[in-house]
């Protein structure tokens, strides 16, 4: 049968190999998966004019770039129109450059979009590493993304990306692209750096708090998504409305930013990981605003209660503009009332609280405690057990391997893959909890920060330290992590639930014998072996 599609970058792509039929897995049509292509595409043509020494790169290149990357990350844009517009808008800006140099005349057709057929059908390892490196500044996008919103950017950060894309259509080697998919996470580490700031500097820094799973009666907005700008816009146009509002997946760390948190009516938490959304919006008497990923396919049961914005689109659903104005948001809340008294969640283990908002400058404010108990070996092991969650029912490896870790370690976790497990009591040692949720995804850089810390307080390396990290992914915000951990020299990471598709068997043995990249296999055999007991 012929190939409708090929799309391999995320966890759950079809059979571990692709996905090739008129549905990808997560959802997205044949024809959506082609425009995505021909946006990337269009991506490396702007590429091959921008890396001409002539060319004046503009604000609006930047922000069309990263759009465009981002758009194409997975669960976040299904609306063919939306993507036709994004590309146009690549073709305009394309456009801009060439006529900046009247003398830049291309002998080779390099103005031209590039044909991704032509990566996808690559010798397997030159596709692998090309593949590691566009999906790596996909989810770096996402980042730069949320901190140009706030105003924040990179103009280092920005200059690679037009290097990445300019290499992915360059006919290169291994040698030649190795170096460049080390780059990514050199540069995702600026990435989460300047988005840990941007954030930190807008909402301030994070603070630990609990967060209740109950729903007050009457009207509210659930919230989903990594966008703090849009719950903050939100926050804003329905105070004193009786409206309240509820973060969902990955906007629970909103919680701990005090100029999010001194909103009275943000009140706590509804659901868990972004796989159980058609299940848990399907009767909610409330709208759904989602700010990035993960969109699944909405169910007709709550359809016309989904609103998109940012980067995010899905056909006949309707879509916040750049305005942010969430009056239609607002009026669909009001109308639909929401629940008629306090209604009791949990978790996906039955808790009725969680906690986030240990970030890096938090715990390193603590720092003297956790020495302390380290050096009096209250505290013998730090596991880091992050990343995405999924539908695999392999996944359920996470919340056996954190309930088995022993009483005298600490469970480091950021990311939706805390879901899993963030509901658990695990106690406390001493006044430290034995659960440390370090928010979103990009606050990876929390984690790295903390790992740092302890080394040189121990005049060691970040490898030598009790530390061991254990990492679920899923799109492609996991890839770029994941790529600034090794440009970190960091070795020994457990992965799952599945390896990535796009590994080829050379890539992957690469990754293995230079870092030591291990698979997931058992909670108790990877506890034995981690803590040196196998």
């Amino acid at each position: 049968m012929d190939k409708k599609m090929f799309c391999y970058q995320c966890e759950q792509t079809a059979g571990c190999v692709g996905c090739t039929g008129n549905f990808g897995v997560c959802g997205k049509s044949s024809d959506t998966s082609k425009l995505q292509d021909e946006l990337t595409g269009a991506l490396i043509g702007l590429a091959y004019v921008a890396n001409n020494g002539d060319t004046n790169l503009t604000d609006s290149t930047y922000k069309t770039v990263i759009e465009g990357l981002f758009t194409t990350v997975t669960n976040v844009n299904f609306n063919n129109k939306a993507i036709r517009k994004l590309i146009e808008k690549v073709h305009k800006e394309k456009e801009k450059l060439i006529h900046q140099c009247n003398s830049f005349v291309s002998p080779y057709g390099r103005n031209n979009d590039y044909n991704m057929d032509k990566l996808w059908s690559a010798q397997e390892d030159i596709r692998s590493l090309k593949s590691l490196i566009l999906f790596g500044i996909r989810g770096m996008a996402a980042y730069a993304h949320h901190a140009m919103i706030l105003g924040y950017v990179d103009e280092e950060v920005n200059r690679f990306f037009y290097k990445a894309l300019f290499a992915i259509g360059e006919d290169l080697g291994m040698e030649e692209l190795l170096p460049i998919v080390m780059e990514v996470g050199k540069y995702n580490l600026t990435c989460m750096e300047l988005l840990d700031r941007a954030n930190t500097e807008t909402y301030g820094t994070p603070i630990p708090v609990n967060v209740p799973l109950t729903i007050e009666k009457g009207p509210f907005i659930v919230i989903t998504g990594h966008d703090l700008y849009d719950l903050k816009c939100l926050l804003e146009q329905t105070e004193g409305k009786g409206i309240n509002v509820y973060t969902h997946g990955e906007m629970l760390p909103a919680h701990a930013y005090p100029k999010l948190k001194k909103y009275n009516h943000l009140k706590g938490n509804f659901g868990t990981a972004w796989q159980n959304q058609q299940k848990e919006f399907a009767n909610l008497p409330a709208p759904i605003i989602f700010t990035t990923n993960c969109l699944m396919p909405p169910k007709n049961s709550y359809e016309d209660r989904v609103f998109t914005t940012g980067v995010v689109s899905f056909p006949n659903v309707m879509h916040i503009g750049t305005d942010k104005d969430f009056s239609p948001v607002i009026e669909k809340a009001l109308s639909l009332g929401g629940f008629s008294k306090d209604t009791i969640f949990t978790g996906m283990n039955g808790g009725n609280m969680v906690s986030t908002g240990f970030g890096h400058g938090t715990v390193l404010g603590i720092a003297d405690q956790v020495i302390e108990t380290v050096k009096t070996g209250a505290i013998k092991h730090f596991f880091l057990v992050a990343g995405c969650d999924g539908v695999r029912s392999s996944r359920s490896y996470y919340t056996e391997f954190v309930k088995k870790t022993p009483i005298n370690s600490i469970v480091l976790t950021l990311a939706c893959g805390k879901y899993r497990f963030n509901d658990l009591e695990l106690g406390a040692i001493g006044n430290i909890p034995r659960l440390l949720d370090m928010g979103q995804c990009n606050d990876a850089y929390s984690a790295i920060k903390v790992a740092e810390a302890l080394a040189e307080t121990f005049n060691c390396g970040v490898n030598d330290l009790p530390l061991s990290m254990v990492l679920s992914w899923y799109e492609q915000k996991a890839v770029c992590i994941l790529l600034t951990l090794l440009y970190l020299g960091i070795k020994n990471i457990r992965l799952g639930p599945s390896l990535p598709a796009f590994l080829s068997e050379n890539v992957l043995n690469y990754l293995v014998e230079n870092y030591g990249i291990t698979p997931i296999t058992t909670p108790e055999q990877d506890l034995n072996e981690l803590l040196g007991n196998g």
